[in-house]
């Protein structure tokens, strides 16, 4: 969590925009954008698309600078470069036709162009923008499988009707171990080795059928006017090759012919361009995958915390230091065992799943025993529990509430506030509690179940 507010803090202190006018113009209270400024809470994927909209009406340099840090990296090599992030206002080039890549996204129904073109980023970058050797088409494909895996197999997101990339991930027998899990791959070394050693030769193809040619489409759309589809890919091709120091594609092909072809050459004015501005593209290419994955999955939260393996996840010793003190003031028992909770030794179980809400809020953790913990997993408690859970937020609410100072309990509650949409009076009413609970939490552990979490668990 935070991640939204720091880059929301960085962009209005840079740019002097007070808290007050953003919220003005987003329509929202400014205790709310208080809150995302000092990293208390973070908005959703969809407001941050609103406050993208509204800085743009502010100051256009800020919105692109909050979509930068917030999508890209917060401390580019090149400081010096501007930053920005829309397809708008890519870096221009006197070498290349940067309005070409405007066009790669257009009209797009399923994942694999987003997921191409950021695997050839990333390749790029790890081979250090070597432009002398080829990219196979097979590396790509591991690369792209590897990207797709975590959204898709950590949180269970949809990658669209039409699209098969999940299919293609469910097909592979891919035991992935804790080193994922726990986010330490951050490379995605194993998981590529993993998906490498598997037998993706029908995936290999089934992907590289259309998408390794149709994404440099744009380059030649002049000369493939009204032609059939059927030659298209072919005359992709063609024009790659013969074209590749005048029109410069972004790469051309290993063969002539378009079955043959297994691998891709860089146009080396387009690496040149691309290192010089990586940070930048990489930053404007995951906002459109970010729009794309939102449409494709409108009521789920947290899409933006979704799609990109983190660097590591946030430290939970906040919320533990909160809960240390409600045991040290008072007994609770587990939900789930009925086992006594040790103050000096507990977890902290997300009750709706961390890979399904993508936050740590306090009002979604509570106390239980290591092993319960552990033998909870990603899983959805059974119905019988809920009672019980908003029953120790209670105690947790009203005994935090006497053993810490107002201020303090305060800034600990605002996750609570914020998203149960309640006054701190009424957090320890728990009939209000509960009403709020339900109203909340219910609509989402439904839509859980839905996207494939397992239901009704239940500790034996």
């Amino acid at each position: 969590m935070g991640k939204a507010g720091k880059s929301l803090k960085q962009v209005l202190e840079a740019h002097g925009i007070s808290q007050s006018r953003l919220a003005n113009a987003l329509g929202v209270e400014r205790p709310i954008v208080h809150r995302w400024f000092h990293e208390q809470t973070d908005p959703t994927a969809e407001t941050v698309v609103g406050i993208v909209d509204v800085l743009r009406e502010i100051n256009p340099v800020a919105a692109e600078n909050f979509i930068n840090l917030f999508l890209g990296s917060s401390s580019p090599k090149n400081e010096s470069i501007p930053l920005l992030a829309t397809s708008q206002d890519l870096p221009a080039s006197d070498q290349v036709n940067v309005s070409i890549l405007v066009r790669f996204f257009e009209d797009t129904t399923n994942s694999y162009k987003y997921l191409f073109f950021i695997s050839l980023l990333d390749i790029l970058r790890r081979r250090q923008f070597d432009v002398l050797s080829s990219i196979s088409f097979k590396e790509l494909v591991i690369e792209m499988l590897a990207n797709a895996w975590y959204p898709h197999t950590y949180f269970k997101l949809s990658f669209g009707l039409q699209d098969k990339i999940a299919d293609q991930l469910d097909s592979l027998n891919l035991e992935i171990g804790e080193p994922i899990l726990k986010f330490t791959d951050t490379d995605k070394k194993l998981l590529r080795k993993t998906i490498k050693d598997q037998d993706i030769e029908d995936t290999v193809k089934y992907i590289s059928r259309y998408v390794p040619f149709r994404l440099i489409r744009p380059f030649f759309a002049q000369q493939l006017a009204g032609l059939p589809d059927v030659k298209v890919n072919q005359s992709i091709v063609d024009l790659a090759e013969s074209e590749f120091d005048t029109c410069k594609p972004l790469y051309r092909f290993d063969s002539p012919k378009v079955g043959s072809c297994t691998s891709i050459l860089f146009n080396e004015d387009w690496v040149d361009y691309i290192e010089t501005n990586y940070t930048i593209i990489r930053a404007w290419v995951s906002w459109e995958w970010l729009n794309y994955m939102q449409r494709r999955n409108p009521n789920l939260p947290g899409i933006v915390n979704k799609l990109f393996m983190p660097q590591e996840r946030d430290s939970l010793d906040k919320q533990t230091k909160y809960w240390k003190v409600v045991l040290d003031n008072t007994s609770i028992n587990c939900i789930y065992s009925k086992q006594s909770v040790d103050s000096k030794k507990f977890s902290l179980d997300h009750y709706l799943p961390w890979s399904f809400v993508a936050h740590d809020q306090l009002w979604n953790l509570i106390p239980v025993p290591i092993e319960v913990n552990s033998s909870k997993s990603n899983n959805l408690p059974a119905h019988q529990y809920f009672k019980e859970f908003v029953s120790v937020q209670h105690t947790g609410l009203t005994t935090s509430h006497e053993n810490l100072g107002e201020k303090v309990w305060i800034k600990y509650v605002e996750p609570f506030i914020a998203d149960l949409k309640l006054n701190d009076e009424d957090l320890l009413d728990i009939e209000h509690l509960q009403n709020a609970y339900d109203s909340v939490m219910q609509p989402l552990i439904s839509l859980a179940g839905k996207q494939g979490f397992t239901p009704n668990w239940t500790y034996l």
